[in-house]
């Protein structure tokens, strides 16, 4: 199933590529929730990368976009988060495995990369189909169940 309500975020260094994903998107028809309204030159990534997973987690939305110098940090903040499965995006292949075979709800993108690009990753994840197969399932369900071990 599509994805109609995406949360999105970025630190101060990606605020400028978030609009535009933004706009982007809503002119594609998307509910977008603005996780980061406010920037400044001494924001904190994880602070982002948490309120938008959270969005998921919550299920106030489906999935999440992250907006970074690299998108690694984000990257690595978002999978702290139990149930999130966030994939850094440097490919349209990337965005659709991403999908196909880990079941990712979050992507991350660095503010570097051409903005044309991350509209067609975007476009691809959002269109993707989810855990394409028996064994994608599998490794899936072994890394939900070491989570709920974990975090209990």
């Amino acid at each position: 199933m599509e994805p109609k309500k995406i949360a999105i975020a970025s630190d101060h260094r990606g605020v400028e590529y978030k609009k535009e994903i933004v706009k982007f998107l809503e002119n594609q028809n998307y509910e977008v929730i603005d996780c980061s309204k406010e920037n400044t030159p001494t924001d904190d990534y994880p602070d982002f990368a948490f309120a938008v997973c959270e969005k998921i987690v919550n299920k106030e939305a489906d999935i999440g976009i992250l907006v970074c110098r690299t998108g690694i940090g984000m990257s690595i903040a978002a999978n702290k988060v139990k149930g999130i499965r966030c994939a850094k995006i440097n490919s349209i292949e990337d965005a659709t495995l991403s999908r196909n075979d880990n079941g990712a709800n979050v992507m991350t993108f660095n503010f570097t990369e051409d903005i044309e690009n991350i509209k067609k990753y975007i476009m691809a994840f959002i269109k993707a189909d989810v855990i394409t197969g028996e064994r994608h399932q599998r490794r899936i369900d072994k890394i939900s169940s070491y989570e709920k071990e974990v975090y209990k």
